[in-house]
């Protein structure tokens, strides 16, 4: 089986939509991206641990690049379904321009959608998101001098269940007949077991929690993990900070809220020779002095940053919620939000 050899001659339909196709704001945001990145290098990643494609039998697939194509797409115009972005690349011209498909191509089917994000290891998103942004620093962007740091609450895609009932599902999962549905088939659909309860502003929380580092000059999301929701942000503080080196410059300076002030992390960034931009909070016995307060409002004008990013895929990318019940899921869907959410940042900052 090798890949599909998409069209490259015009068709008619493709050159009676030409006048319409020069007005249009989506072809023209999207040829912005095609022109800030080299694909091919994207491609190379991809490819170099992608298990299909790579055998004579069976039909063409569609090409890795195509597919990572449409899953931002699916990010960029909000579309909550595979089978909805399916019906939307059939549908819009500037998607299949995108693409790179003629407009009597057919969209990928919804469900290959589902097994390439399978197929696509967590380390290859972290490399291509790594050479994104590194591609964006060869054009002369000072990137990842300066990270703001932060974590939010994500809801799960499953309903609440309490602790007890939780601790006996992860039990029961554990077991040769806990992977199997009633018929005995193995579990294609199962709740989400891996978010866990946590209390935020005396309000309990089911789900997970993404922690995230924004670069400070320009916003581009630097580094997101994915945990159950219970987890302390303090200690992911250094994997978000190792996570964000994404040049040969050493990162100057780590922004974040009173949530990560402590003496942990204090001693990481000084044994990194990195600066302390952590606000200060008053501890047993003692208040914060006043200049510790007028610190803590200049770093807020700051760590703003991080949380920009939040509001933004909150509003545009429902963000707020799990899309899928297993934890590895949601760890790829946010690289693909991080990627999406830098190539549209990027239009605006990176030179033509």
């Amino acid at each position: 089986m090798g890949f599909k050899k998409m069209k490259t001659n015009l068709t008619f339909t493709d050159l009676s939509l030409f006048s319409s196709i020069e007005k249009n704001r989506a072809i023209k945001r999207m040829e912005q991206i095609n022109n800030i990145v080299n694909w091919s290098k994207i491609d190379d990643l991809i490819m170099r641990d992608y298990p299909v494609g790579k055998s004579a039998a069976g039909n063409d697939a569609y090409p890795p690049l195509i597919l990572m194509k449409c899953l931002l797409i699916q990010q960029w115009f909000k579309i909550d379904s595979d089978s909805e972005l399916e019906t939307q690349i059939n549908d819009r011209i500037s998607f299949k321009k995108f693409l790179g498909l003629s407009f009597d191509d057919p969209a990928p089917d919804h469900s290959t959608f589902s097994r390439f994000r399978g197929r696509l290891p967590k380390e290859t998103m972290r490399m291509i998101n790594h050479e994104l942004l590194s591609q964006f620093a060869s054009k002369g962007l000072t990137i990842n001098e300066g990270i703001a740091i932060d974590a939010r609450l994500i809801q799960s895609a499953s309903h609440p269940i309490s602790t007890e009932k939780l601790k006996e599902e992860r039990q029961k999962r554990q077991t040769p007949e806990g992977k199997r549905d009633k018929k005995g088939n193995p579990l294609k659909f199962s709740r989400d077991l891996e978010s866990d309860w946590t209390v935020k502003n005396d309000k309990p929380h089911y789900g997970l929690k993404e922690h995230a580092s924004v670069d400070t000059r320009y916003g581009f999301v630097l580094a997101t993990e994915i945990t159950p929701a219970s987890h302390h942000d303090s200690p992911y503080l250094p994997l978000c900070v190792a996570g964000s080196c994404h040049t040969t410059e050493p990162i100057k300076k780590v922004y974040a809220d009173k949530g990560y002030f402590g003496e942990p992390i204090r001693g990481f960034l000084s044994l990194n020779k990195i600066a302390d931009g952590i606000m200060r909070k008053a501890t047993t016995g003692t208040e914060l002095t006043e200049y510790e307060i007028d610190r803590n409002k200049s770093i807020s004008k700051v760590r703003y940053i991080v949380e920009q990013y939040f509001g933004l895929s909150h509003l545009h990318n429902n963000a707020f919620k799990a899309r899928f019940p297993r934890l590895i899921k949601n760890a790829r869907d946010a690289m693909f939000r991080q990627m999406a959410f830098n190539l549209l940042r990027g239009i605006r900052v990176v030179p033509a």
